[in-house]
């Protein structure tokens, strides 16, 4: 990641508005003069071909440090925030971590063993999700799930959501609830090998759970598991992208929140941090 901060010359409103539709045309156009250069025998295959293009500018992204924010005509539109794990320990200062300028926080409620299947909770999430609250800072949560099936899967949405209500009880209160899958590099682990159709089906199910009782399912992943997701489950659930190492994202998709380093430095935290950014375009 680049630590350095850059000055970033915003582009003007008119042209911002119509960028995806002027970079999808024209590549419907250089499409048709493909076609209409050759003797293709499959002309509408060719014409049928566009590239993404990202709903958002990335020339309005700058730097301050670890920290990032996204701006659209010189209006910010995101938030800073973080999320945190058991991993952190149980020595975060919030009241220092809300004076950095953190927004929002995602907090672990918990897991399923890689390997046996149990299910266990954070050993932190109630404290981390009180005492953010109780900084100002708006708290979301996330599950880490290595559901084989739909019924494990609905395991974990009604595991996740008792955490939940136990921890709203002594004062908290959650926005939004992610699903995260992802391979472990443990031998034996039972989720490693599942279908991007079962690992889809998984995740709608939880999604559909937790939606179910009044939280805003995400799903959670870099690129290579979120494209193992169907486009339509992605197109049904908000996006929270994992990509470290990036200028901007390169994510052929939509998405809402960016994971962009999972070595980040905020005061009030003794630990290196995940830090991520929440998008609020226009």
């Amino acid at each position: 990641m680049n630590s350095n901060e850059r000055d970033i010359t915003l582009p003007q409103r008119s042209l911002r508005l119509t960028r995806r539709s002027f970079v999808a045309g024209a590549a419907c156009a250089m499409a048709g003069l493909l076609v209409g250069c050759g003797s293709s025998s499959e002309p509408s295959k060719v014409a049928e071909i566009a590239p993404y293009v990202s709903p958002y500018d990335w020339a309005g992204l700058t730097r301050d440090g670890d920290k990032l924010e996204y701006f659209e005509d010189g209006e910010l539109r995101s938030r800073w925030g973080i999320d945190v794990s058991e991993h952190q320990g149980n020595d975060i200062d919030w009241s220092a971590v809300a004076d950095a300028g953190v927004q929002f926080s995602f907090a672990r409620i918990g897991n399923r063993g890689a390997t046996e299947g149990a299910l266990s909770a954070d050993e932190f999430f109630y404290q981390n999700a009180i005492r953010a609250c109780e900084a100002g800072i708006e708290v979301s949560a996330y599950f880490f799930s290595q559901a084989v099936n739909e019924d494990e899967a609905r395991e974990e949405a009604e595991f996740a959501l008792a955490n939940l209500r136990e921890t709203e009880a002594a004062g908290a209160t959650f926005v939004s609830v992610a699903y995260d899958h992802e391979p472990v590099e443990i031998d034996g682990a039972r989720a490693n090998g599942l279908s991007g159709d079962q690992l889809t089906a998984n995740a709608r199910v939880f999604c559909e759970v937790i939606a179910a009782a009044g939280y805003k399912p995400l799903l959670y992943g870099n690129q290579r598991d979120l494209l193992r997701l169907s486009p339509e489950l992605r197109e049904a659930y908000p996006v929270w992208l994992a990509e470290y190492g990036a200028e901007s994202p390169t994510a052929p998709f939509d998405f809402v929140i960016w994971q962009y380093t999972n070595a980040g430095s905020v005061p009030g935290i003794p630990t290196d941090v995940d830090l991520n950014l929440w998008l609020e375009p226009q």
